[in-house]
């Protein structure tokens, strides 16, 4: 290694993991609650462990939503439908305690129910956004082949290529750095939740493992030197909710860049987007991403801070992380005369106001590709503004 380089780690878990399990059910209370009303105030929170799902938070929907059949059919498309595991939707208890929104809130974000024009945000916190190009999706390498192991896994399990995989898993890439460029796939971590006929046969699941999801999603940066660890323990029979207690909002670093870009701290799934911790932070990766396509640099970080009730953001800032091709200050300026980043502009312009996210809660709500499973989903995904910044950035740096 070079005086420059570098290892960098990334994880991912599975839609089988108690966490995602947890953030898969609040956001399918959420896209249920939009379908009956778009305008849905929704901070859903679940808690997932044997035998029971907990169902929690503020609400206020104009209709009925039957949560209990949405908590059994998520726990059933993940594939938890056999007993052996410990923990089934059909036997599952589904406990709900959802009260009103509070009023006080209510008054700083909506001027009138839907009057989206003069709608504050909902919180006050800091979001960011992050584009780079290691990868076409313009996401850090670590966490972008995080996210397809786990992808993969999901594949592999359904189409039964590998037998009697179970839905929990994780995935840990590291990858070695020169500067910012990386150079090669150090170590690869999968641990998968199995039948019991595995365990006496760890090596035949390391190579069918290595075999159908690790050197696929790996492509060219597989070689024969990476440290795989597959099941480090040798035996992962008990996992999901048996095994462990899941929450909405505890992978917040899974959800966005593996730790590569910063962290406002605020959680996404089971809120609505008049919740500034979700609909900013996608605001904040749509325009680094668009930042970064239209080649301004070559990664870009956006922070974007807010006031309850308040529509302005409280601030804008933007590191390049010293590969801006243009001033920084061209860029911000640039930014802000391209993109709407009040909350009434940024769930227009992204389309938010939709029953498009229960994807998002598994394998990363970044880097996936526009419409992907549902139509208008990870629109904040699309590089349609990477001209109009180019153009804005080219002007302000003639001093026009």
């Amino acid at each position: 290694m070079s005086n420059n380089s570098y290892v960098f780690t990334s994880e991912s878990v599975s839609m089988g993991h108690p966490d995602k399990m947890a953030d898969q059910i609040s956001d399918a209370i959420l896209d249920a609650m939009l379908s009956e009303d778009a305008t849905s105030r929704v901070a859903c929170e679940t808690m997932v462990t044997t035998g029971l799902a907990v169902i929690a938070g503020e609400v206020t929907c104009d209709g009925y939503v039957d949560i209990a059949a949405i908590v059994r059919d998520v726990i059933r498309d993940i594939g938890y439908t056999d007993s052996a595991m410990g923990f089934d939707a059909d036997s599952c208890a589904v406990m709900v305690t959802l009260d009103k929104q509070s009023p006080d809130i209510a008054q700083g974000v909506d001027t009138g129910r839907g009057l989206h024009a003069a709608q504050g945000a909902g919180d006050q916190g800091l979001m960011f956004g992050f584009a780079c190009r290691e990868t076409e999706s313009l996401m850090p390498l670590p966490i972008d082949l995080s996210h397809r192991l786990m992808a993969r896994h999901a594949d592999v399990r359904s189409k039964d290529i590998i037998p009697h995989l179970r839905p929990d898993a994780k995935a840990q890439v590291s990858v070695e750095y020169d500067g910012l460029t990386p150079t090669q796939v150090k170590t690869v971590v999968l641990s998968s939740q199995h039948g019991p006929e595995w365990t006496e046969r760890h090596a035949d699941l390391t190579s069918e493992t290595v075999s159908h999801i690790i050197k696929p999603v790996l492509g060219d940066w597989w070689h024969d030197d990476i440290d795989v660890l597959v099941n480090p323990t040798g035996k992962f029979e008990v996992g999901g909710p048996l095994g462990d207690c899941g929450l909405t909002g505890r992978k917040i670093i899974v959800d966005t860049y593996g730790g590569r870009g910063r962290h406002g701290g605020g959680a996404f799934s089971g809120k609505d987007p008049s919740k500034v911790d979700r609909s900013a932070a996608y605001m904040a990766r749509y325009v680094a991403k668009n930042v970064v396509a239209a080649g301004l640099a070559d990664a870009c970080e956006v922070q974007l801070s807010y006031a309850i009730g308040v529509a302005k953001p409280t601030s804008v800032h933007v590191d390049c992380q010293g590969t801006a091709h243009v001033p920084e200050s061209a860029i911000r300026d640039a930014i802000e005369q391209t993109f709407d980043m009040t909350p009434a502009g940024i769930i227009t312009s992204l389309g938010l106001l939709r029953p498009i996210y229960k994807p998002t809660a598994a394998h990363g709500h970044f880097g996936r590709t526009p419409d992907e499973c549902v139509p208008g989903s990870f629109s904040w995904e699309r590089t349609d503004k990477a001209e109009t910044l180019k153009k804005a950035a080219a002007l302000d740096t003639a001093g026009v």
